[in-house]
């Protein structure tokens, strides 16, 4: 489901699967061109039907997310792996626009998308912004109506591009904002040490004056030879400074010369240089030569404009020492004149010097609080960045559960409560607060659900112990270690940008009452979310047998109108053993697998007429089946 407009009724575009060919594996050699309406594959158990529908899932990149589905995903990777073997699944799909492609795919490969004419395209399936397709496997209708995260991930099918854009969005802010953090944590670390040790300043200037040579008849001479010679030592530390730097960087442009060379020479083997496409690769190999050695040629050319700076800064420093020399004697001859003076002489000297060390770290604690602060004005900005797109996340769900309700109420109702689902946020303050000497987990659900993460988090910068008491209902204790867990600039940067999750609430509507999901009846469930799968979308709509723990009067009254209702407007491929979804469904295409245990294959295709034997046969029960229960019914 994807980018419907509920604005304006338009001519149905929508995305097509035309057809599926296998090569090797258990459904080797089996072709199957689909219709553009209601398509069904029919046959007895294991004869291939759910291995058909997980190909199709698999040839288009759209197994299960393993992080959120690990059980899923690994169970239909083992799927593909036993049946596809060493084959080949090809693809042709059609997308909304009228572009066709060709897909390719084998077991552990990625797909390859190809042009009709079999050119390469650098297409992928990821975004869903080129092709997509709701796939379903069996018992998965009901596991929906269990789980909101599948129920989130089920109305977001319905704005597929709008809300992958956003997430891409997402998914760069927080990228962002983790660099952020990790450039701001080491600032802080080294302003703080930085600090520490400039706290001895004022003492050192205290003692300074206290040596001062006040009173004496000299004490002005004195005081500015001593503030000279205290510039003298500033002058060595500025010439000594930069010489490191350009050492240091010289270096650095030494280490760059020759890479280029020996880095392309390392990508290409001898195997890839000499085999199909070697032509080109050595082509390739040819100009990364030519870029090598000018890139070699210029970096030469700035170690050779280092030097001139270097040997100027060299003779500089010399002339530099001849200077202060004549100076430190003239410094020398006027102390040695005062007994007084000649005795604080070394102390004043020491005490110079370690007040220069002190300004240049101030200096530097300068320099690193405005890089601070532009990261954290940043910071402020990304983080107000990451607000917005959640809230247009929210309204586009907010638009898709109204557009839901408008078709399906009063049966079903939608509803979404934003930031309702607090598991991301709880999984982090329980893994933070590990080995806190607390009930971490208890902590962690109190926390989670009385404070929103910006509140705990500037209650834990104000160390606000009794917000963490009255509202979260937590002792003294916890609110304490809390704090003192939580206080880390990490710790608070990630409460920062942790995801609180939309919430959504699918009801049914029983009596004169509504009842959530996930308090159903295994049928109520089905009945509740089929519906929604069965609405508009441009996606095809892939479901592994949908009747299962339905009874025939709402397949009939519900899942067979709203077939008939939305095949114009949308593919539907569906693996069933219910007669009642090909025949009153009127198939477009049945499709018949059978098998020897070995290998499976269609026996037959075609509309429900072309397939009346077999749909009799697999469906009903046999023709004399059928027919018992005409008798039995008198119709």
């Amino acid at each position: 489901m994807s980018s419907t407009d509920y604005s304006q009724d338009t001519a149905p575009r929508f995305h097509r699967l035309r057809s599926i060919s296998v090569v090797g594996g258990f459904l080797d050699g089996m072709e199957c061109e689909f219709a553009d309406g209601l398509n069904c594959f029919i046959g007895a158990r294991g004869t291939g039907k759910t291995t058909a529908l997980e190909f199709v899932r698999y040839a288009i990149d759209a197994l299960p997310d393993g992080e959120n589905d690990p059980i899923a995903r690994r169970r239909i990777e083992s799927l593909i792996t036993q049946n596809l073997a060493g084959g080949r699944i090809q693809l042709t799909i059609e997308t909304k626009d009228g572009l066709s492609y060709v897909v390719s795919r084998t077991a552990a490969e990625a797909p390859i998308v190809l042009t009709p004419d079999g050119d390469p395209t650098d297409i992928t399936f990821r975004s869903g912004s080129v092709f997509g397709a709701d796939i379903y496997s069996q018992n998965e209708v009901e596991s929906i109506a269990d789980d909101p995260v599948s129920q989130l991930e089920l109305l977001d099918n319905f704005e597929s591009e709008r809300i992958s854009s956003v997430g891409t969005q997402l998914r760069h802010v927080r990228a962002e904002l983790t660099t952020n953090a990790n450039q701001i944590l080491p600032l802080q670390e080294q302003i703080a040490g930085l600090k520490e040790e400039l706290g001895t300043l004022s003492g050192v200037e205290d003692r300074l004056k206290a040596l001062s040579a006040a009173g004496s008849e000299d004490a002005e001479a004195i005081n500015k030879a001593h503030e000279e010679k205290a510039l003298r030592d500033r002058e060595k530390r500025a010439v000594r400074d930069l010489d490191e730097f350009l050492l240091e960087y010289g270096l650095s442009l030494e280490e760059m010369k020759g890479q280029v060379e020996q880095h392309g020479a390392l990508s290409f083997s001898e195997e890839v240089l000499h085999g199909p496409n070697g032509e080109s690769f050595r082509y390739l190999q040819g100009k990364l030569r030519e870029c090598a050695g000018d890139v070699d040629r210029l970096l030469g050319q700035a170690e050779d404009r280092l030097d001139e700076v270097k040997g100027l800064l060299s003779e500089w420093g010399h002339e530099l020492v001849r200077i202060h020399d004549k100076q430190e004697i003239a410094f020398r001859e006027l102390i040695e004149k005062h007994e007084v003076a000649q005795g604080q002489a070394a102390e004043r000297t020491a005490l110079e010097k370690r007040r220069n060390d002190l300004l240049a770290k101030k200096r530097t604690i300068d320099e690193l609080s405005q890089r601070l602060e532009r990261l954290e004005s940043d910071r402020a900005r990304l983080l107000a960045h990451l607000s917005e797109l959640w809230d247009e996340r929210f309204q586009i769900r907010q638009e898709v559960a109204e557009h839901i309700n408008a078709a399906l109420s009063p049966a079903i109702r939608v509803r979404v409560e934003q930031f309702g689902n607090p598991d991301q946020y709880q999984g982090l303050l329980e893994d933070t607060l590990r080995g806190a000497s607390m009930h971490r987990n208890v902590v962690a659900q109190k926390l989670a659900a009385n404070l929103a993460p910006q509140e705990l988090s500037a209650a834990v910068a104000h160390k606000d112990m009794r917000k963490l008491i009255d509202q979260a209902s937590l002792n003294e204790s916890q609110a304490e270690k809390v704090i003192a867990v939580l206080a880390s600039s990490r710790a608070l940067f990630e409460l920062e940008s942790v995801e609180m999750m939309d919430k959504p609430c699918i009801e049914l509507k029983d009596g004169d009452s509504y009842k959530d999901s996930l308090s159903l009846s295994t049928g109520q469930k089905c009945t509740t979310i089929l519906p929604i799968l069965l609405m508009d979308s441009e996606n095809p709509l892939l479901i592994d047998q949908p009747e299962d723990n339905l009874d025939n009067s709402f397949i009939y009254e519900a899942v067979v109108k709203s077939i008939l209702d939305v095949k114009t407007r949308r593919q539907l491929i569906f693996v069933t053993h219910n007669p009642n979804i090909p025949v009153l469904g009127d198939a477009e295409r049945v499709f018949v697998l059978e098998s020897d245990g070995r290998s499976a294959r269609t026996s037959n295709e075609g509309t429900v007429d072309e397939c009346k034997p077999e749909i009799v046969t697999l469906l009903e029960g046999g023709e004399e089946a059928f027919k018992e229960r005409k008798r039995r019914y008198d119709y």
